[in-house]
């Protein structure tokens, strides 16, 4: 099953700890599992969503940015798996209602403990979402921020984008580290590495999302397509044919023109 075989990269991860030894053979153990999931895509719906994202995130950033570090791939592929619920992503106030946070807002001691019940949680949790957004969603982010000025807020407004995400997320998992729970929970030296490291991991999320989250790996999307057709010249079977209309429909390719085979 495709969970074992990725619980085994990643146990062989975590025993070689601190060094990467993603070789040929690991890479390309990664690549036919990858590659397995999209041989019938109406299987995916059935694979565990964790497993779905620890796999990628081995991929982009084990194998593809030659990180070392278990916790972290760990930490990534949890934080995918939770922001799966939009309520986790948007925390929920006293007034039964999800909002979305800003930078000031965690800095504020009323507002954060309208949400929050420590401040280890506000900063963890504020950086975790911005690590997300600006890695899954980034062409989302260009918004003005709504607000009036305050002690905190010098400016009536100022634009929302990857870089305030980045600089805010950066020092949210920073300060987050410096918490005594951050010790408590054993996450002191992982929340260290997300802040000091935020630009890579940011990236490796935004390829993770461009191939296989909002989009499809276009490779190997056709790669299969072409599978598909070569077998149904050979069998002439409805389901060869079928399979690659699929194919067809996700690469937005006429499925009309198929039949010319």
């Amino acid at each position: 099953m495709i969970e074992q075989r990725v619980q085994e990269l990643k146990d062989f991860i975590a025993g070689n700890d601190g060094r990467n030894v993603a070789d040929r053979r690991f890479a390309r153990a990664v690549d036919e599992l990858i590659d397995s999931i999209f041989d019938d895509i109406s299987r995916v719906r059935a694979i565990p969503s964790r497993t779905l994202f620890d796999l990628f995130v081995i991929k982009v950033l084990y194998v593809g940015r030659r990180s070392r570090h278990a916790d972290v791939i760990e930490y990534l592929g949890a934080l995918l798996d939770r922001y799966l619920a939009v309520h986790n992503l948007f925390p929920v106030g006293r007034d039964g209602k999800m909002h979305r946070l800003y930078f000031s807002d965690i800095l504020d001691d009323d507002k954060r403990e309208q949400f929050f019940r420590s401040r280890y949680e506000a900063y963890r949790s504020y950086a975790d979402s911005a690590l997300f957004l600006s890695g899954v969603f980034p062409s989302g982010l260009a918004r003005r921020r709504p607000g009036n000025r305050t002690p905190l807020r010098r400016r009536r407004a100022s634009l929302v984008d990857v870089g305030y995400y980045v600089s805010t997320g950066k020092t949210m998992y920073r300060m987050a580290a410096g918490e005594a729970m951050a010790e408590a929970m054993h996450e002191r030296a992982t929340l260290s590495k997300l802040s000091e490291h935020f630009e890579v991991y940011r990236d490796a999320l935004s390829e993770m999302s461009a191939r296989y989250i909002i989009g499809f790996d276009r490779s190997v999307m056709t790669d299969k397509m072409l599978d598909s057709l070569n077998r149904y010249r050979a069998s002439r079977e409805e389901r060869d044919l079928e399979s690659a209309r699929r194919y067809a429909e996700l690469l937005e390719i006429d499925t009309a023109e198929l039949e010319r085979f």
